[in-house]
């Protein structure tokens, strides 16, 4: 039996804040303002593989309001997710994901990402795809004021 689920994850962008996208820090003036290490690529990740399984959203597991994930590593949450779907029988096929931001330019990074999220995941790097957008200056991600994450992933069953 297969399952697709999508997520989506925005961050307001600070200057004096780092930028994590996939697990990798990014060289940038802004980062993200978060209560972990604001990754919202992983985040997306997160929640499309939970909702995949449908065992609730990111925020369920992991809430904002508890200081055990203050700051924390968005590949430890990543991995914890894995975890949850790999207790209910499912694995990961593949995971598509998109990044919308202005800048930076992000191409020098994506197989780096995609090298992360797979070792995290324990996948594959070609079941790990990441691309990058711009929004053409438009929206909050084209005015540098934010930076979002889209991402479907399918996921399978395990025969018993």
């Amino acid at each position: 039996m297969f399952r697709i689920g999508n997520g989506y994850d925005v961050h307001k962008l600070s200057e004096g804040e780092s930028l994590i996208l996939g697990g990798v820090e990014i060289p940038h003036n802004k980062g993200t303002v978060a209560h972990s290490d604001g990754d919202v690529l992983i985040h997306a990740i997160i929640d499309a593989l939970l909702g995949a399984a449908a065992l609730k959203d990111i925020g369920y597991w992991f809430p904002d309001n508890d200081n055990s994930f203050k700051n924390i590593d968005s590949k430890i949450l990543l991995k914890k997710a894995v975890e949850i779907i790999g207790q209910n029988d499912y694995f990961i096929v593949n995971i598509d994901s998109t990044i919308a931001a202005q800048k930076p330019k992000l191409k020098p990074f994506i197989d780096n990402m995609c090298e992360q999220i797979a070792k995290t995941c324990n996948i594959n790097t070609d079941q790990v795809s990441v691309k990058a957008t711009t929004t053409e200056k438009l929206g909050f991600e084209g005015r540098e004021e934010g930076i979002s994450a889209y991402a479907v992933v399918l996921i399978s069953k395990n025969d018993k």
